[in-house]
């Protein structure tokens, strides 16, 4: 009888989701996969099996996402501080993410058909040159897709954004493009690495560790924060929708909050110095695409 107990149980997680989805649901969810290893020490299994079950996981919510009409999803994929894990560690994460990116690519039609448009933010030339130009293809073929945005932080952190940030105002000041008096802080969210998307309405962070671990801190000075006591694999509809729930206990502060922002607006000296930075990083992402398409 344990299959109609799974049964009934998905038939309640799938009613708690429906309900959840009367109220008020975020745009953009930012999510701290954390609590693999642990997973995988409490299972007595290889750390490769629970960054494995973890990935599984990650799918399933992004599957959540999409039913809840959640239109943004940014997940921690990989910090630059894991680089400090063991190698073997390391190369396990890498061929995860290889096979993760190969698997999006094995029916490109369906890639550009599924409405996914898969964008990854972080430092790309801390990442094998394999895996970049696999990265590169996806967003390549998906960058015209509008159902659902994800985005993959893979070797990233808020502090090495906001430095390439401050270096690009810098240049721009140095050839001519932008004066200093243009650099406020408009100018610089808009040279972050999200600059295509809206700051996160909800981030949840897994495992019971309540801290950020320098993951878009920048970018979420007005976002609701949950924090999930259940390992990342374990993560259930259940805790999902406890997370979205939350937020719409939180989403009249955060509105009110929201509302007193000023829109940010540039001159015309400002808008096509950022017009240049963002040609040049789209040209960066079509020249690794086109040498991995030409090899």
């Amino acid at each position: 009888m344990s299959w109609l107990k799974e049964r009934i149980l998905n038939w309640f997680q799938f009613l708690a989701l429906k309900v959840i989805k009367t109220g008020e649901i975020p745009k953009h969810v930012a999510v701290i996969m954390d609590g693999n290893r642990r997973y995988a020490n409490r299972q007595d299994l290889r750390k490769e099996e629970g960054h494995s079950k973890g990935l599984d996981k990650m799918n399933e919510m992004l599957n959540w996402c999409s039913f809840l009409g959640i239109v943004e999803v940014t997940v921690y994929a990989f910090s630059i501080e894991n680089f400090k894990r063991s190698k073997e560690e390391v190369d396990n994460l890498m061929d995860l993410a290889r096979q993760m990116f190969k698997s999006f690519l094995e029916d490109k039609k369906k890639l550009k058909d599924d409405g996914k448009c898969i964008r990854v933010i972080g430092n790309w030339s801390l990442i094998p040159e394999d895996l970049c130009k696999l990265m590169a293809e996806v967003m390549i073929i998906t960058r015209e897709n509008n159902r659902i945005f994800i985005n993959f932080a893979i070797a990233y952190t808020s502090r090495d954004e906001i430095t390439h940030a401050i270096r690009d105002t810098v240049q721009g000041v140095k050839d001519n493009d932008i004066l200093p008096e243009d650099i406020n802080e408009a100018l610089i969210t808009d040279c972050l690495y999200t600059y295509k998307s809206p700051n996160p309405d909800l981030l949840i962070r897994t495992s019971g560790e309540t801290r950020l671990s320098d993951f878009l801190m920048w970018q979420i000075s007005h976002t609701c924060i949950y924090f999930a006591e259940v390992l990342w694999p374990e993560l259930s509809p259940w805790n999902f929708a406890s997370a979205i729930f939350y937020y719409q206990r939180c989403y009249p502060n955060l509105q009110k909050n929201r509302n007193s922002l000023k829109p940010i607006t540039h001159n015309t000296r400002v808008s096509m110095f950022l017009n240049k930075l963002y040609n040049k990083r789209e040209m960066a992402i079509e020249k690794i695409y086109q040498s991995a398409t030409q090899s």
